[in-house]
């Protein structure tokens, strides 16, 4: 049976259709999460990546360095660029800079704490930081070591946290432990770690998909 033109392309474009819609369908949105008590009072005027150097300071900051990196996404896999990112956290020995903290743990001079930084054209953003120790949590257990994300794109914002992988707390922790039972997947929530270019530096690679932009 001879088939025409017509006929070929039609069904070419069928056959095309089903990994797109599955494609647009491959990536689950990164969980949403509280803004916590420790939410930024004052927006940081600069869009510095690098949260270990303070302005006016010229030490290091206590703790281990890291450098954080990925790419916004919708959850066609495509990239979402120019999207803001804020990010807070606590310092090394757990305590953030927000004065509502009430941690008895050393404030770092030396490190930011926060920072307000863009995507690039590409969807791409870096962060190097230090890795959050944990604190105490509010009903007595301890928090996991973890970074809060406000990322905004368009007309959508998704606050979350993310975690790294094998901390022992996690498994304990009032937010990933409890995340299956809220119908959230904890290791969309997890960076993972990878190859480090720098001698005493941990990396790690986390993407951030956003629902809609």
């Amino acid at each position: 049976m001879r088939l025409s033109r017509r006929t070929v392309v039609k069904c070419l474009a069928g056959a095309m259709a089903v990994p797109a819609a599955v494609a647009a369908e491959s990536l689950a949105p990164t969980p949403q999460e509280t803004l916590g008590p420790f939410f930024p009072v004052r927006t940081p005027a600069d869009h510095d990546f690098d949260l270990t150097r303070a302005a006016g300071r010229h030490a290091r900051p206590k703790g281990q360095i890291i450098e954080l990196s990925g790419h916004v996404l919708r959850t066609d896999g495509s990239r979402l660029p120019k999207a803001v990112i804020e990010i807070w956290q606590a310092n090394a020995a757990g305590r953030y800079i927000n004065p509502v903290d009430k941690n008895p743990a050393p404030i770092d001079p030396d490190f930011k704490g926060l920072a307000l930084l863009r995507a690039d054209a590409d969807g791409a953003y870096r962060i190097r930081t230090i890795k959050p120790g944990p604190y105490p949590d509010p009903v007595g257990g301890m928090r996991t070591p973890h970074i809060h994300f406000d990322v905004t794109a368009g007309d959508y914002r998704l606050v979350t946290q993310m975690y790294f992988p094998g901390e022992p707390l996690n498994e304990k922790d009032i937010l990933i432990s409890t995340m299956q039972g809220r119908a959230r997947n904890p290791a969309l929530a997890t960076c993972k770690a990878v190859e480090s270019s720098e001698a005493g530096v941990l990396a790690f690679r986390w993407d951030i998909v956003l629902l809609q932009a």
